[in-house]
């Protein structure tokens, strides 16, 4: 399973570079960051890591997302378009990949939506797990729907489990056969820390320091 980081972030990119894969953004996370040209960002998280990097589109209606989708792919090759899982940004999916460009279908709440995003040849789909457990569902339920789906019809597309809130998101994820799991820094920092191995470390180094010469 791939791990990309949530976030765009380059100190924290940076910090992470030796554990990921990729880089997943979006609007709201690149209007936080200082930098305002986010072209010019993006060109530096690209630089950072050796896969893909999502960048969202911001237009909503067809032609506007598929020339906003096209002048994102031509940045950097690692761009990976994202997209919305409805109407359009399905559609867009389909011209785009059909030119070579890869693309990410985001906000995707159902096993349906996954099925009609693989159909129209989306390198990644990107189910949120914890917006659906906000709202009462299972979202990990659906990480497994959409994974058993894609192996009994061989389909391409790698899921990409979204909206991960912890670790146990992303063990039940890993174990669900999800292709990637993408996570916020705060989140990948979890995974790697446990209190047993603190105390053993401390233990350890106390041992070593109180030993007879």
């Amino acid at each position: 399973m791939k791990i990309f980081l949530d976030t765009a972030n380059l100190n924290e990119i940076t910090n992470y570079k030796d554990f990921i894969d990729g880089v997943t953004t979006n609007p709201t996370i690149l209007s936080k960051q200082e930098s305002k040209n986010y072209k010019n960002l993006i060109l530096k998280i690209c630089d950072l890591v050796k896969g893909h990097v999502s960048v969202e589109v911001i237009s909503e209606k067809f032609d506007d997302m598929l020339k906003e989708g096209q002048e994102l792919a031509k940045l950097h090759k690692q761009i990976c378009v994202k997209l919305p899982c409805n109407y359009y940004g399905l559609r867009v999916s389909k011209y785009l990949s059909e030119d070579g460009i890869a693309t990410n279908l985001t906000l995707c709440f159902s096993a349906t939506q996954a099925i009609l995003a693989a159909k129209c040849g989306a390198t990644y789909v990107s189910p949120f797990i914890g917006r659906l457990d906000d709202v009462g569902q299972n979202g990990l339920s659906l990480i497994r729907e959409i994974c058993e789906i894609y192996r009994q019809y061989s389909f391409e597309t790698n899921v990409l489990a979204a909206s991960v809130r912890n670790s146990y998101h992303v063990t039940q994820a890993a174990i669900a056969g999800a292709d990637v799991v993408t996570v916020t820094p705060k989140v990948l920092q979890n995974c790697m820390d446990h209190n047993l191995t603190k105390i053993g470390v401390e233990l350890f180094n106390n041992d070593w320091k109180n030993r007879k010469k």
